[in-house]
């Protein structure tokens, strides 16, 4: 038998690695790596939360609150935006994640779950009813007073907890139970932003919102257009951020509206970038002289100028965006967001009536049983019906399963807390309580029901 060198890992002649280069060769599809990202954002994510808590709960818990509190400033003279750390965090940041969250919905839209009808059926449904029946507990519970504004919180779920966790059963459900709970995820995420933008705005300006409106049809312009490069979209997406916080949207959302605009075509389409390439080739070839480096054989340095253009024409800058951002959020923001909001006091000895406390029941029975409910139910619905049917090689237990694991509600949850009781201290640890309580539990009990209704997937050979 030859060898085999097709996977050898000493490397080609005249080819140069870095010295981490090796680590990141090889190559796994799409799918495999936004659930790998979720899986190690997801403990990220976990080791976050447990810091914030032991931090809040140590004798560090006033420099803790001090640090979350100092003000930062950025920009010059009157441009000048102040605000504390920790809502530069919560307004900043999470723009980024937004934006994140917008391009995974329009991939999924356009070429993913949600882009034939009787795929995006069954995940739009199981969405929509595992965000209206939390929210109906919610506010059954909360029909009055301050406490009612919280009724946004148990809609959300985590995505990377969420898929993070059912990865870890990745060898006894199938893959396409893993896509349904990310498009279940993503259409989440969509609901949560409206709700924002709809109900958790308390003023608008109208002159700022004005030009907010101006600015995106600018970036929309820019996709009729045919800009591909990302940094005429990335100036304007900041400008619109400014102008949402100044109109009293949250602006978090120029996030959202900054990845609708990102282009999802390429320029060329296969064919034509197969033939321009050889014939680059063909000119890299003619120019090329043995023992000259690149540096100083202009003709040779124009033609790889030329292919990295055309490679750049027949990618697509969505997908482009999506590889180049979801790292540094899943890795970096999301756990920051964590280590910011995940603090929470403990008080053992009011446990009684922090476990009664109205706030803390309706969040905690919104994303425990009014996700389980709302999700396995309209799922039911909708299969009895035969208006949708089960992913591949899944089975409605399974579904049931996932409907669990959705009352893992973490960052969106908290998100939605700090803007329905911002200022409500008590309202807000109560909130908070309930999203860890609910989504520890959610989590346990998703993963054990799975575990136990699940086989093993025989692996194809």
């Amino acid at each position: 038998m030859g060898e085999d060198k097709s996977h050898s890992t000493k490397p080609q002649r005249g080819v140069y690695l870095a010295p981490w280069e090796r680590s990141f060769e090889r190559f796994i599809g799409p799918l495999e790596e936004f659930i790998h990202r979720q899986t190690t954002s997801g403990l990220l994510l976990m080791s976050s939360a447990i810091i914030a808590l032991i931090l809040a709960n140590s004798p560090f818990a006033e420099s803790y609150l001090h640090i979350l509190h100092t003000p930062i400033s950025v920009g010059v003279a009157n441009w000048a935006v102040e605000m504390s750390l920790h809502h530069w965090i919560n307004d900043g940041l999470m723009a980024l994640f937004f934006f994140v969250v917008g391009l995974e919905l329009k991939r999924e839209i356009l070429v993913g779950e949600l882009a034939t009808l009787r795929n995006a059926i069954l995940p739009i449904a199981a969405a929509i009813g595992g965000m209206v029946v939390p929210a109906l507990i919610y506010y059954l519970i909360n029909p009055v007073g301050d406490a009612a504004s919280g009724w946004g919180i148990p809609m959300a779920t985590d995505i990377a907890f969420a898929v993070g966790a059912l990865a870890l059963l990745a060898k006894r459900v199938p893959k396409a139970l893993i896509t349904f709970l990310i498009a279940l995820a993503i259409v989440d995420d969509l609901g949560a932003v409206l709700v924002i933008a709809l109900f958790y705005t308390e003023t608008i300006v109208i002159t700022p919102l004005l030009i907010a409106g101006a600015l995106f049809i600018l970036l929309l312009s820019f996709n009729m257009m045919g800009i591909r490069r990302t940094l005429p979209y990335l100036s304007v997406a900041v400008m619109l951020w400014y102008a949402l916080l100044l109109s009293g949207v949250h602006p978090t959302l120029a996030g959202i509206l900054g990845a609708m605009s990102v282009p999802a075509m390429p320029k060329y389409d296969p064919k034509l970038f197969s033939n321009h390439v050889k014939i680059l080739m063909q000119k890299f070839d003619a120019n090329h002289q043995p023992g000259q480096s690149i540096m100083t054989n202009a003709p040779l340095s124009a033609v790889v100028q030329n292919l990295e253009n055309s490679v750049l024409s027949v990618g697509v800058p969505l997908k482009r965006l999506e590889h180049v951002w979801h790292s540094p959020v899943a890795y970096g923001i999301i756990p920051v967001f964590a280590l910011a909001n995940a603090g929470i006091p403990l008080q053992f000895g009011s446990l009684t009536e922090t476990i009664t406390h109205p706030v803390m029941l309706g969040v905690s029975l919104g994303l425990i049983l009014g996700k389980f409910i709302g999700i396995s139910g309209i799922s039911w619905l909708v299969l009895k019906l035969g208006i949708a049917e089960l992913p591949k090689d899944t089975r409605f237990t399974q579904i049931a399963g996932v409907s669990l694991l959705a009352g893992i509600g973490f960052t969106m949850s908290i998100f939605v807390a700090q803007l329905g009781f911002g200022n409500n201290e008590e309202l807000l640890l109560m909130a908070k309580t309930g999203i860890l309580g609910a989504s520890l539990f959610a989590g346990i009990a998703g993963y054990t029901w799975l575990y136990i209704v699940s086989k093993p997937v025989a692996v194809e050979s």
